[in-house]
């Protein structure tokens, strides 16, 4: 019986749900032949049953394509469309609430709330004037979370990245200001030396806050890392049975 099979060849075409599909299985399970099963059910939709019916060349070849496909990076993308319905991502990062910045915070700390973090940064468009827009008002991730599953995971790598480098652009300016505030401070009049200690211990505690956190941004995210590890493992296993069948 021939299995028909539609094999992904960007991360365009790759819904977030399937990604987060096979990241799930990859946490609960070292076994590396049954990871690879689980690559082709979730990124080409084929039954675990079919999957036992494609020749092993096949398989493995099928393996090492979606293997690079999934290491592919990201693009930042400021409005897409899901079905007929157009988001746009914040338009001024400056002004973004509390709210917005605790949530995005928390939902991309794993890749299982990914959904909930891109209906932070990415809600529906209002009003287009030329380039610009406008977006609804944040009320919570509950009311686009499940449609942002659908999103097209270049979107969502995209975006995080996105998301990050800004972090850790503000952070740096924010350090680089504080730096400036204690060399002012050192130069002050020593009659005030009691309020340069209080301040100056407040401002060092803030500065040695921000570089650690600095550090920790410094690098791409850890779940990007951690998965094209996992990506590569799955490849050079791939490539190993490859090789044992041309051996034989």
């Amino acid at each position: 019986m021939k299995v028909e099979i539609t094999i992904p060849t960007s991360i365009s075409e790759i819904p977030l749900v399937n990604y987060q599909k096979f990241v799930n299985a990859s946490q609960n399970s070292e076994d590396e032949q049954f990871l690879m099963e689980q690559m082709v059910q979730c990124f080409c939709g084929i039954e675990l049953k079919s999957i036992a019916k494609i020749p092993m060349n096949d398989l493995t070849d099928l393996i090492l394509s979606l293997t690079e496909t999934l290491k592919s990076e990201g693009k930042f993308h400021e409005r897409f469309k899901i079905k007929d319905l157009e988001f746009g991502f914040i338009p001024n990062l400056e002004k973004i609430t509390f709210g917005e910045y605790v949530d995005l915070e928390n939902y991309l700390q794993d890749v299982s709330n990914f959904h909930k973090a891109m209906a932070v940064m990415y809600r529906p468009i209002k009003e287009t004037k030329g380039e610009r827009y406008s977006i609804h008002d944040y009320n919570g991730s509950d009311e686009y979370s499940d449609l942002m599953k659908f999103a097209p995971l270049e979107i969502v790598k995209g975006a995080n990245v996105f998301f990050w480098s800004l972090e850790k652009e503000l952070l740096m300016a924010t350090l680089t200001y504080l730096e400036k505030e204690m060399q002012k401070l050192t130069k002050e009049d020593l009659a005030n030396a009691v309020n340069l200690e209080n301040s100056g211990v407040g401002m060092e505690a803030s500065m040695y806050s921000l570089k650690e956190t600095l550090q920790s941004l410094m690098q791409l995210p850890n779940w990007d890392s951690e998965n094209a590890l996992l990506f590569s493992r799955l490849k050079n296993k791939a490539m190993k049975f490859r090789s044992e069948n041309l051996n034989e």
